[in-house]
């Protein structure tokens, strides 16, 4: 099915709102740098703080409104580690077994709190590619559901409440900063900024512009396996339900260097917000385009940093990790 705006809109955002209603947190909108600003001159940029929302990442929304529409009793899924935390915190208490698929590189203390929330792990050499495909291969030989971490109708659509919800609440806001891995929360932004006249950008790591590199070749491309600091954004290329949102509605795409993501980071920390990387990269974004005007908004995307990991694991009973 080739999904576009015409297909997947608005009104699947709605509906996903609807849905999560009780389930996610309406994350506020944090001052970020006002004009004049010494960074952004002539720009008032603000923070959607989805660092603060449930599973401490925006991934609860759109795993939230697949598990609840879909009904499963069992769950398979490739992912980095915010979705799998996401996951498996949904889970356990609607009785759901979810085992999470995770490639090398990723992320020891996300596992750790994906299994501490009752979820399985099967580690998988290579990169995205090599996760995502076993993933795939695990849901057929058991039969579970799979629900991937970013290229799925039902996930798009949940992560599209973000940006439903800056437009509610900043009606004029000209520019919204994205960050870009999958790409779910870029195309879900898309959707809900369709009729809106908002700029859409998509920030990628400069290691792994597969968005970028995709839209120039006017098809989805893979790229090899990336170790950008940012590590919930090193998904190899676009998905099928994710890349026609973007190419249909994506106003530009930034890249920035892993130095432009940890300074981003710590500019976050002095204004007192814990995110890691990967939620530091829109403000990154916002910073390397520079001098604007009007109102922008970066989404703070997760502050699931190794030490706020590791702290909520502590708190969950640990699994047995299966191979």
């Amino acid at each position: 099915m080739n999904v576009t705006i015409d297909t997947l809109g608005p009104a699947d955002v709605a509906r996903a709102a609807e849905r999560l209603a009780g389930y996610v947190r309406r994350t506020p909108l944090l001052p970020g740098l006002a004009s004049p600003g010494r960074l952004l001159p002539d720009c008032s940029l603000l923070l959607k703080a989805e660092h603060l929302q449930h599973g401490g990442s925006f991934k609860v929304r759109g795993a939230a409104n697949a598990v609840l529409a879909l009904g499963a009793d069992r769950i398979v899924t490739g992912s980095s580690g915010n979705h799998g935390i996401a996951l498996a915190r949904l889970a356990a208490p609607l009785g759901v077994q979810v085992t999470v698929v995770m490639a090398a590189g990723a992320s020891a203390a996300k596992a750790a709190l994906i299994r501490a929330l009752g979820g399985r792990i099967v580690s998988v050499p290579g990169g995205v590619a090599e996760r995502d495909r076993r993933a795939r291969e695990l849901a057929g030989e058991t039969g579970a559901v799979l629900v991937p971490s970013s290229d799925h109708e039902l996930v798009v659509a949940g992560q599209g409440t973000v940006g439903a919800e800056v437009l509610a609440e900043v009606p004029d806001v000209e520019t919204l900063y994205v960050p870009t891995g999958g790409g779910g929360l870029l195309a879900g932004v898309c959707l809900a900024a369709h009729g809106h006249r908002v700029r859409v950008v998509g920030v990628e790591p400069a290691a792994t512009p597969r968005y970028a590199r995709s839209l120039a070749a006017g098809r989805p491309v893979r790229l090899p396996p990336s170790d950008t600091v940012a590590d919930g954004l090193r998904a190899q290329q676009p998905g099928t339900v994710t890349f026609p949102l973007v190419r249909d509605r994506v106003d530009d795409l930034i890249a920035v260097s892993d130095a432009e993501i940890l300074a981003a980071a710590a500019f976050l920390r002095r204004l007192g917000i814990e995110a890691e990387p990967t939620g530091a990269v829109a403000l990154a974004g916002a910073l390397r385009a520079g001098r604007g005007t009007g109102r922008a908004v970066a989404i703070v995307s997760g502050g699931n940093s190794t030490a706020a990991l590791t702290a909520a694991a502590a708190t969950e009973p640990l699994l047995e990790e299966i191979s």
